[in-house]
Parts: C-alpha cells; structure tokens; sequence
C-alpha cells in the first residue's frame, strides 16, 4: 500500500485545522503557507471532505474551514479511506471486491489478511488528537506524515 500525495496532503491539512481550532475558522492560504502545500492542490482536496461532513466552510472575509467535530473523533484511517478508498494491501481485500476464484486454494491470503489487519488497526488507532499529543509531548517525533 502506497499513500498518495493527496492522502498526505489531506492528514497534514487536517492536522493544521486540528491544531489551530481555537482560531476558528482557517483560510486556505493559512493552511497552505504553514504547510508548505499549493492553496490550489488543497482546493482539490476540500471538496472530499466536506462531502463527508469532516469540516464545516464559512464564506466570505472570516471564512474558511474547520473540524466539524473534535480531533480526537477522527482518525487516520478515517481521513485516508475519503482520500485513498481502500486502504486494503491487495485488491482482493477491497471492500467491494470481486470474488477470487482461487481465493479457497490462495496460500498467500493469509498473509495479505494479516498485513490488512494491522493497517487497519494501527491507523485506526491513531487520531488527530493524538498526533497534536505527539508533537506537544516529543516534539512531533513519532508519526511523520
């Protein structure tokens, strides 16, 4: 499995709005500043996320986006399955997925459930809350996005 550039950029902007929540709501030119992140490629990506109501938009001078709801609500693996869909390691995995034909003699689907397994539990394990945690306690040492 292999994270793409929107994926990344996604977790770091959410990151961003989770970390500046008290200001209210954040511009996307805050965000792409701080981030280092084209305002345009962010632009691309809002529209993920506010379909599935993670963020709150206000227009106009004060506006911009928020978390619609704590950062401890939303975990990575949320974030990446909007951007990404299926965070399965192999296509057979996916949710929706065709059935195999040789899925009854398949040696190997052992080992591509197992690796499913602990993808989905680590990153399910991880929210945002607890990557501001990281930062605020071993100055963002362990998770790198």
């Amino acid at each position: 499995m292999k994270i793409s550039t929107k994926g990344r950029y996604a977790l770091r902007m959410l990151v961003d709005l989770a970390e500046h929540k008290s200001e209210g709501f954040i511009s996307l030119k805050d965000i792409a500043e701080r981030q280092n992140i084209s305002k345009k490629y962010l632009e691309q990506i809002i529209p993920l996320f506010n379909k599935s109501n993670v963020l709150l938009a206000n227009r106009g001078a004060q506006g911009g986006y928020m978390l619609a709801d704590s950062p401890s609500k939303f975990t990575v693996s949320d974030i990446l399955r909007i951007t990404e869909g299926s965070l399965a390691p192999v296509s057979c995995l996916e949710e929706n997925a065709i059935p195999c034909p040789r899925r009854s003699e398949c040696l190997t689907i052992s080992v591509w459930e197992g690796l499913n397994k602990v993808i989905n539990e680590y990153l399910d394990g991880i929210t945002l809350q607890d990557i501001l945690d990281s930062k605020k306690k071993n100055n963002g040492n362990d998770y790198i996005i």
